[in-house]
């Protein structure tokens, strides 16, 4: 069975995936089959409308957030060895960036960088810009974000004032101190509205089975971002469902405010249906132990079947999603 037939099997068994997502999924994973994909390393997939290709699997900062600093390098130094190019860090976690910055240093010109900003003010912004730039070491972003935008008002409207964030970002992105723009969102009406404000590069948005096959979570931004040829950069891969109260599994993550997947065959079934989306890449909890399995597995993840979209669906009806559209 060719791959076109059995997405379009699958999509038939949910009812949720479109026939224009399935086109994009197969024109994505022929080009993909097309890049400079090794044996052993991570995939590559084209970033938006661009030429750069970016690891279908990107590096969480979290991942080195409160680790001792030769561990950290340690990390760093495995991840790149194995393929990837694509590494995201915020201010807002933690010590990341201190942390990342040393770590990352002797690979720097070698991999796409990723930073954000929840100011949404000029001065402030400015400020935090600046700092990040000097806490990552180096003296451009490949790609800054308006980080968690959830409110049309307090986070679009306000970033897109006179005096907003974006003048900052349009100045800086003029000067080459910023290639490419982009923002995350948990909302599907910030991140409508900020879309329609802007051309922007990329979106950085939940993609997960549990969202997507039961809370109706991001098939209408995918869509929108396809329109626009904008770059689709997946959150929560990896998130199972909200974590119950005293959730042993929580307990082990601390850094996932959420149940993550942490059963193998399961992971493999939600990285197949994030991954057969059409995204640029997916960034795995900001766990380095959850960040390895998905390293380890990505090789092996084919185009979602239909069976593997009927498991998921079986078991999207017993979870609570971490992101639901109408929550």
């Amino acid at each position: 069975m060719k791959r076109r037939e059995f997405l379009q099997k699958g999509a038939a068994a949910t009812g949720l995936l479109s026939l224009s997502n399935l086109a994009l999924i197969e024109k994505l994973l022929a080009s993909e089959n097309k890049s400079e994909h090794k044996a052993g390393f991570i995939p590559k997939r084209r970033y938006g409308k661009t030429e750069v290709m970016l690891s279908v699997i990107g590096f969480g900062g979290i991942v080195v957030k409160d680790t001792p600093q030769e561990e950290a390098n340690q990390i760093v130094a495995q991840a790149y060895e194995r393929g990837v190019n694509y590494y995201d860090v915020a201010p807002g976690y933690g010590n990341a960036e201190e942390i990342l910055g040393p770590a990352l240093e002797p690979y720097r010109k070698k991999v796409f960088l990723a930073c954000k900003t929840g100011q949404r003010e000029y001065v402030a912004a400015k400020e935090e810009f600046e700092r990040s730039l000097k806490r990552l070491r180096t003296d451009h972003f490949d790609l800054y974000q308006l980080h968690g935008i959830t409110d049309v008002q307090k986070d679009v409207e306000r970033a897109f004032a006179e005096d907003g964030v974006m003048k900052l970002l349009f100045e800086e992105k003029k000067q080459g101190r910023i290639r490419y723009l982009g923002f995350s969102a948990h909302s599907h009406e910030a991140a409508l509205e900020a879309m329609r404000r802007y051309d922007f590069d990329s979106i950085l948005f939940p993609v997960n089975f549990a969202g997507y096959l039961q809370g109706a979570f991001s098939p209408e931004i995918i869509e929108k971002a396809r329109q626009k040829e904008m770059a689709v950069l997946a959150l929560k891969m990896l998130a199972r469902q909200r974590a119950p109260e005293e959730d042993p599994i929580r307990a082990l993550y601390p850094k996932c405010w959420y149940q993550p997947i942490t059963d193998i065959e399961e992971a493999k079934l939600a990285m197949a249906f994030t991954l057969s989306m059409p995204v640029t890449a997916a960034v795995p909890p900001g766990d380095a132990r959850l960040f390895t399995m998905a390293l380890d597995l990505v090789n092996d993840i084919k185009p979602i079947t239909p069976e593997q979209l009927e498991k998921l669906k079986v078991l999207a009806s017993t979870l609570k999603p971490i992101f639901e559209k109408n929550a």
